[in-house]
């Protein structure tokens, strides 16, 4: 495992709920950063919750990467500073958002960008992005820090000036990030399965009715990063009527078969604006997307598919997200 990847997973660790008030010996760091890769890995929940295991999320991600001849990028990595704050530009803030969930019978609360120069005279698309399962909330702008990316994009002209929604897409009544313990148990992985109709029927409601978002699919675009990205191509796809925009970074395999994601495909050809895919060639859950990507390409559904030169890090998901906003919303 290289020092960077070493790095990368670690600040994901610390983002995902899972933080240490001391810094951690460079052992530590290895073996916690591979303990949640791990889970990552092992998180195929949707239909049988005895597949959570540490033992399946080991196989799953010690899985050898074989790469094919497709499986190159789409676009370089972004410039040098682009997920900095700079200094010159105007910039959005980010701010607590609490909504009622019938799902999970409490008050739970999700994170919202607004652009800069927000304002109630306009109307806004909005971005539903999500987290792995070891985070919350606060992984995008924590770990990835997708409001200096979007900050930097619109101040370019590069991205339509949209809201982002960063939710905890853990939707259970003790929606905390669990402690490694707990990671595997049936009860955090069947969390995000639930999240589905809590983002449908809770959370998008909610936010329409507080902020100045368009309520259309046209202007509605989820993504997410491995946990969160299974979840975009399964909340996304299975709900065409609710978005046209849909990302996933990394999906992990929570993914669900992608006949199950398409079983129409012919109908999904001109259904959405953008079907997103992509991974890391250095990432041992790649197969999940190439097994999506495999099956959008027989059936001829236009799609990106970006393999860059990453692994399951904060690098690919910071870099997936500049090329997906800019995609966005036009």
């Amino acid at each position: 495992m290289s020092t960077n990847a070493m790095r990368n997973r670690a600040g994901h660790e610390a983002f995902s709920g899972a933080a240490r008030a001391t810094v951690l010996s460079g052992r530590l760091l290895g073996v916690l950063a591979c303990i949640l890769l791990f889970s990552i890995a092992g998180a195929s929940l949707a239909r049988d919750d005895e597949q959570v295991t540490p033992e399946r999320a080991r196989a799953n991600f010690a899985r050898p990467v074989v790469l094919g001849a497709e499986d190159v990028r789409a676009f370089p990595d972004a410039p040098a500073g682009f997920r900095e704050a700079r200094s010159g530009i105007a910039q959005g803030r980010v701010e607590a958002f609490f909504y009622d969930s019938g799902v999970t019978g409490t008050r739970r609360r999700a994170n919202v960008y607004l652009p800069a120069g927000y304002s109630a005279d306009r109307k806004y698309p909005v971005l539903y992005l999500l987290h792995g399962i070891g985070g919350n909330q606060d992984e995008w702008r924590g770990y990835v820090r997708a409001h200096a990316i979007l900050d930097n994009l619109i101040a370019d002209g590069k991205a339509v000036p949209m809201i982002v929604v960063m939710p905890n897409g853990r939707a259970l009544a003790d929606d905390r990030s669990p402690p490694q313990e707990r990671v595997f148990t049936p009860e955090n992985a069947a969390g995000f399965a639930k999240f589905e109709r809590d983002l449908l029927e809770f959370l998008m409601p909610a936010v329409e009715a507080k902020y100045s978002a368009y309520a259309d699919r046209e202007h509605r675009a989820i993504a997410g990063l491995s946990m969160g990205g299974g979840q975009s191509l399964n909340f996304g796809l299975g709900h065409p009527d609710a978005f046209d925009w849909v990302g996933a970074f990394s999906p992990a395999p929570n993914t669900r078969p992608p006949v199950e994601l398409l079983p129409d495909p012919e109908a999904a050809r001109e259904r959405f604006a953008l079907l997103y895919l992509s991974c890391g060639n250095r990432d041992g859950l790649i197969n999940v997307s190439q097994g999506v990507h495999a099956y959008l390409k027989q059936h001829r559904v236009t799609h990106v598919w970006n393999v860059d030169n990453h692994g399951h890090d904060g690098d690919s998901w910071a870099n997936n997200l500049y090329h997906f906003a800019q995609r966005i919303f036009r």
